[in-house]
């Protein structure tokens, strides 16, 4: 778990005996959430937890660290889940489509008949399911029904970036605990720590969100030519990356054409106040466009099209 969420952790242990049987845990993508979802479930697992901590020994923690507790499930979009180790014999599977990239609904049901079995080690089962809006709508009902009617000494941890996307009916099941951006002082000495050269523009990058700023970090050699010069690109995670850009590029030149500073760092220069208009209405619909960069297109005509209706001030 990262530092800037110890206190949350430690709110949520304050009320260990007395927590509900659904948190949803949500906040921007890379401040951490998911290591604090971790945290919270080997917490409730663990069986010799007698502070403010789990105990990391005990039989409860081995096996969660481990990955194996019988009374843990955890359930992500395939294309999030790990690859499982093979052995040096075994040959790799061959593929034959795309991971998905949603949570559906045969995964909730597994878990709903997971928490209605009896505990294992006498304790809660706890299922945690990341990221919460990416269930299918057949899915968010199906998990709906055990939200209402929990099985005993069940809990759910859902982690959400955009809880705003799953339905009302399921937030109004959970309390929410919101994990808000780290102060730039922390997120800074984080990645110092990490080794990251250049922290102060890739964390302005990542609107503050360290986890992020780490990712774009590590990908410096390929996201600074786009930054500098964007243009058409060949695959689908370059796509994304482009759309991403684009969409900050185009609020940064908007700020500045209002005579504000630029958030991200995305632009170098100033905008023309006559072209604020336009900058911010191409943000706004880059806003609806990103997220056409992970559907089956050829990414050479859709970056083509973004950058073709790229304000020319």
């Amino acid at each position: 778990m990262h530092p800037w969420n110890e206190p949350i952790f430690q709110s949520v242990v304050a009320r260990a005996e007395r927590l509900p049987h659904a948190l949803l845990i949500h906040g921007v993508q890379g401040v951490g959430k998911l290591a604090l979802a971790e945290r919270i479930a080997q917490f409730m697992l663990c069986e010799a937890a007698s502070g403010a901590k789990p105990c990391g020994s005990c039989d409860g923690c081995r096996w969660y660290l481990a990955g194996s507790h019988p009374d843990f499930r955890r359930i992500e979009p395939e294309s999030l889940a790990k690859a499982p180790e093979l052995d040096e014999d075994e040959a790799p599977a061959k593929k034959t489509a795309k991971p998905s990239t949603e949570i559906k609904i045969e995964q909730v049901r597994g878990i709903t008949d997971f928490l209605n079995l009896r505990s294992h080690r006498g304790r809660l089962r706890v299922a945690l399911i990341h990221p919460a809006e990416d269930m299918t709508l057949s899915a968010a009902n199906s998990l709906l029904k055990g939200l209402e009617e929990p099985p005993a000494g069940a809990m759910f941890l859902l982690v959400s970036h955009r809880p705003s996307q799953l339905p009302a009916t399921i937030r109004s099941r959970c309390v929410a605990i919101p994990v808000p951006v780290p102060s730039r002082k922390v997120a800074l000495e984080w990645l110092s720590g990490q080794g990251i050269q250049n922290a102060e523009r890739w964390l302005a990058y990542a609107g503050g969100a360290p986890l992020r700023a780490l990712h774009y970090a590590e990908r410096a050699e390929t996201l600074e030519p786009l930054l500098r010069n964007p243009g058409t690109v060949e695959t689908r995670e370059r796509a994304e990356e482009l759309a991403e850009a684009l969409q900050k590029i185009a609020l940064d030149r908007a700020f500045t054409a209002f005579g504000l500073p630029p958030k991200y760092q995305a632009a170098a220069g100033k905008a023309s106040p006559a072209s604020a208009k336009a900058w911010l209405a191409y943000a706004r619909q880059m806003g609806q466009d990103r997220l056409l960069a992970s559907h089956p297109l050829a990414p050479k005509l859709y970056s083509a099209d973004l950058l073709a209706r790229l304000p020319k001030s």
